[in-house]
């Protein structure tokens, strides 16, 4: 696979500590939700984050989906992204339970399946919760 664009960020702290993206943009403080054990303070988590990146991802496909299509999208077109964390099964550590909820106001349901379909292909998020990904591991 080609790379077109890279995001880097580096954690320190864990689920109560902080992220920033290696470009500065983004620099997040974090806490452990109640349900998980920790205080729930006021910062954000994973689970969070990996639901804006999937509902923005989502809805990028969907958009270009559409483009290709030439089908016009409404302005109100959203892509919400419910992540669900716990045990897995197999006792050896945590899964995620991944749902997206996708409006596309004005449009018919069949026409509105069959673009989430196709989004659900093109997007790379979906690819990862579908197949996997190769992850590289280094320790420096």
């Amino acid at each position: 696979m080609t790379i077109l664009y890279r995001a880097e960020a580096t954690a320190t702290g864990g689920r109560t500590g902080s992220v920033k993206s290696s470009d500065g943009r983004l620099s997040v403080t974090l806490d452990t939700p109640k349900e998980l054990g920790g205080s729930g303070g006021d910062g954000t988590n994973p689970e969070q984050l990996f639901a804006t990146g999937y509902s923005a991802c989502f809805l990028g496909a969907l958009k270009y989906v559409a483009s290709q299509k030439k089908v016009k999208l409404s302005e109100e077109t959203s892509v919400s992204a419910s992540i669900g964390i716990g045990p897995r099964d197999d006792g050896k550590g945590f899964g995620l339970e991944i749902a997206l909820t996708v409006a596309i106001p004005g449009m018919e349901r069949a026409e509105a399946e069959a673009l989430v379909a196709q989004a659900d292909i093109v997007c790379p998020y979906s690819y990862l919760a579908h197949n996997g990904a190769t992850v590289g591991l280094s320790v420096a």
